[in-house]
């Protein structure tokens, strides 16, 4: 069975020992470090909608068809919301609204800090959600998609829908679906258009330069992974046209979406760009410094012109979700000087 990327980062993967592994890889050497904590939000950003004007008064009871096609009643306006994985936090939060449980594993926004702990995304605590007593619990249609997480969460005495993205179209499904569920719509629809603007001054920063791209990680087993568009990483590239050569590697490894890929590999594609993403944070080595330092990869056009990106393992990979607005504008900013 293949782990999920998400939840091997969510869990701490020890990145400092991965990138220094990928020096030995490389130039023999042999280091060690320790795990590492949780991420921290990315300073001065933010994803969360100002309450908007209310939407109409919604005709409760509504029924929803939830990520997973579910089809779920809601009887009133719900108004103590327990959400169970951080992508679903930061929906309920861009719909102008507040959680009243999250797994500990969420620290965005700021302001939902001060709701209750309910376990982890991957181990939610369905006493303590149940403690509660929330009108609606909103679970994640990517993590909580496999039956042993799913069943116990359906099988809760209130309405469950899950909604989650791995995708760029998703996350504007989720913030639709999760809209329509707690009655803001109006909120959904303008955080939906920002995002879209994003997408369409990303494109145009990045229309014209027939840009090659690759976004990799490193994690504990010393091996690289590269981002296919079948990754939520990867599909970010593919919406501004970026081309990716590691779209033509064999799905490998543990992480879908991901293939791994040697330094030999990486030589012979030479990107223009290299997206370089560390689970741990600072300061924990980050892999965009480790890349040129090490040999075989002294020579790629990314190394010598400047172009690997230290990116963001939030934004890229833990959360995907209403942020996508700050990837793409991270992405532009990087090939189009924006």
């Amino acid at each position: 069975m293949k782990v999920s990327l998400r939840r091997l980062l969510l869990l701490g993967a020890a990145a400092t020992v991965a990138a220094s592994a990928l020096v030995v890889a490389a130039c023999g050497g042999d280091d060690d470090d320790q795990g590492t904590p949780a991420p921290t939000a990315p300073a001065g950003q933010t994803a969360t909608a100002a309450p908007a004007s209310p939407s109409p008064a919604a005709a409760y009871p509504v029924t929803v068809t939830d990520m997973l096609g579910r089809k779920v009643e809601i009887k009133a306006e719900p108004k103590t919301i327990v959400a169970v994985s951080p992508t679903a936090v930061e929906l309920v939060y861009a719909a102008g609204k507040t959680v009243a449980g999250r797994p500990s594993t969420a620290n965005y926004p700021p302001e939902a800090q001060s709701a209750q702990p309910v376990g982890t995304a991957y181990q939610p605590n369905l006493e303590a959600v149940l403690a509660l007593k929330p009108d609606l619990v909103i679970a994640d249609s990517v993590i909580h998609a496999q039956p042993a997480l799913r069943q116990p969460l359906e099988g809760l005495p209130v309405p469950v829908i899950f909604a989650g993205a791995n995708s760029y179209q998703q996350v504007l499904d989720a913030l639709r679906l999760v809209g329509k569920a707690l009655n803001a719509t109006a909120t959904t629809d303008k955080v939906i258009a920002d995002i879209e603007q994003s997408l369409a001054n990303a494109k145009k920063a990045v229309a014209g330069k027939n840009i090659t791209a690759i976004a990799v990680l490193s994690d504990r087993d010393q091996t690289l992974y590269a981002a296919k568009s079948t990754s939520y990483t990867g599909d970010i590239l593919k919406e501004l046209g970026i081309k990716n050569p590691a779209d033509a590697l064999p799905d490998a490894g543990p992480f879908p979406g991901y293939a791994t890929i040697a330094p030999e590999k990486l030589v012979e594609f030479n990107p223009d760009y290299i997206f370089a993403i560390t689970p741990a944070p600072p300061p924990a080595p980050r892999l965009a410094n480790l890349i040129p330092t090490i040999p075989p990869f002294r020579g790629l056009k990314a190394v010598t012109n400047n172009h690997v990106i230290d990116s963001d393992v939030e934004l890229f990979v833990q959360a995907p979700g209403p942020r996508v607005k700050l990837a793409l504008d991270a992405v532009a900013k990087a090939v189009g000087g924006q």
